[in-house]
């Protein structure tokens, strides 16, 4: 057990109270390293599964599961991860491109050139476990929320970054664009979970991911303890309607030297 992550997993939960735990991601280059418990889909199921099942299983069942492209149900994760082969030009490629929803086919193919992906062959799974029971420093954290738990990460990630999250919204694929481009570039990432997790791996409707790279969540919790040490996290927020409110004491500083009226300062 790694008490780091541990301790990751109680604050986030504590200070966001997150329904489900967030889920660290390993990638594996041999399967020596995957920890003895490790459940294995067609080993120890029978069956196949797709990856954002696996997802599911790992944060609301506390599974720890390994995915390789035995136990793989979906296309694709096999492709973005690098499990098969689908060069440019390749019958995979070519099938792949025409059932991509965009209806001119050139386009299709040069967006599915740039799909992100990586090097074949480098990985022989991926390692799914709950934060909390992680003994290793993840290569990511995903961090199924809602939207309002979302605002307090993105404003943690601006506190401790001094930058707004960038990112790209799909539609659909939302098991390869919640890993892979974190993985490839080490930023921060939102994902909507796709029509593929709603039906079938019972993802809510008003969920949403954060990606964070694992060797980033050390400065996360930091910007999130930062709101919460002011009161201003998601679990210390209440809703009323006052008018005229309580507001910061800089609301005031800048009224004064607007000419406008001041009013009473908060008390958090």
């Amino acid at each position: 057990m790694n008490e780091k992550n541990v301790g990751y997993r109680n604050e986030l939960r504590e200070m966001l109270l997150l329904r489900n735990e967030p889920i660290a991601i390993k990638m594996v280059e041999n399967e020596k390293d995957i920890p003895d418990g490790t459940m294995k889909p067609m080993r120890d199921l029978g069956k196949h599964i797709a990856l954002c099942q696996a997802f599911a299983m790992t944060r609301r069942d506390r599974k720890t599961i390994y995915m390789d492209k035995t136990s793989e149900w979906c296309w694709n994760p096999l492709v973005g991860f690098g499990f098969v082969e689908c060069d440019e030009g390749s019958e995979a490629f070519d099938i792949i491109c025409r059932v991509l929803g965009i209806a001119d086919q050139e386009a299709a193919r040069k967006f599915f050139a740039q799909f992100p992906t990586l090097p074949y062959g480098k990985y022989t799974g991926i390692l799914i476990t709950p934060l909390g029971d992680c003994a290793a420093e993840p290569d990511i954290v995903l961090i199924y929320c809602n939207n309002a738990q979302l605002r307090t990460l993105l404003w943690a990630v601006k506190n401790a970054t001094g930058k707004i999250v960038s990112t790209q919204l799909d539609a659909i694929d939302s098991c390869v664009y919640s890993c892979v481009p974190t993985l490839q570039t080490g930023e921060y990432r939102v994902t909507i979970p796709d029509m593929g997790e709603h039906e079938r791996a019972a993802a809510d409707e008003n969920e949403i991911i954060l990606s964070v790279p694992g060797s980033r969540l050390e400065e996360l919790v930091q910007g999130v303890r930062v709101f919460y040490d002011r009161n201003m996290a998601y679990s210390q927020l209440t809703r009323d309607m006052l008018l005229e409110f309580p507001r910061p004491p800089f609301y005031n500083e800048l009224f004064k030297i607007w000419g406008l009226e001041q009013g009473q300062n908060w008390g958090r």
